[in-house]
């Protein structure tokens, strides 16, 4: 089952919560993100711009106006076509899809204990009529950076949460183990660019 988070590094690192549910850590993984000497979001995302209210709004629209989704939908589909540089939290998605119902522009649909949202008439010609603005938070969400060098840091911060995990949970043999393996990379990694110059 896939876990709710902030921000798209707390998911690649395996921090975080679980989206209004309160069920627990993710798989098991605990711990904070790994990117830097003091943890805090991977290289690239230091010049992306921060989502504003309208970003959301916007991204909510541009969504509904495909299909109805709910809020949980609403929130992967935005880390998707983000690239994964963005995943709103549910603090943020919940009161916009509020807002939204308030002034007319969506309407909820309850079904086995679950809303899902739709455009009302009036939501799809505010859609139509601000076209330029909907397509503006997408753009401003997604960075640059080449698709192998974030593969490289998320599969970085993947193997700092299960060095959280063993620091948790392992055994003195298990540790003693995990800082084997560490080292051994290390050394490759080095090994690696050495070869290259």
């Amino acid at each position: 089952m896939n876990a709710t988070f902030d921000s798209p590094w707390q998911a690649w690192a395996g921090g975080g919560r679980r989206g209004g549910h309160g069920r627990g850590r993710r798989d098991g993984a605990w711990g904070p993100p790994l990117f830097g000497p003091f943890g805090g979001p991977p290289p690239w995302a230091a010049g992306r711009s921060k989502a504003r209210r309208g970003d959301v709004r916007a991204a909510i629209l541009t969504l509904l106006s495909e299909e109805p989704r709910n809020g949980y939908q609403l929130i992967q589909q935005i880390e998707e076509r983000s690239g994964g540089e963005w995943r709103p939290s549910p603090g943020a998605v919940y009161p916009a899809l509020q807002q939204l119902a308030d002034e007319g522009l969506i309407e909820a649909e309850e079904s086995k204990g679950r809303k899902t949202f739709r455009l009302t008439d009036t939501g799809r010609a505010y859609v139509e009529q601000h076209a330029d603005e909907m397509t503006s938070p997408w753009e401003a969400m997604t960075s640059d950076v080449r698709d192998d060098v974030r593969d490289l840091f998320r599969t970085a911060a993947r193997t700092g949460a299960a060095v959280m995990q063993i620091v948790r949970t392992g055994t003195e043999s298990q540790v003693g183990e995990a800082k084997e393996i560490l080292a051994e990379a290390r050394r490759r990694l080095y090994h690696l660019l050495a070869e290259d110059q």
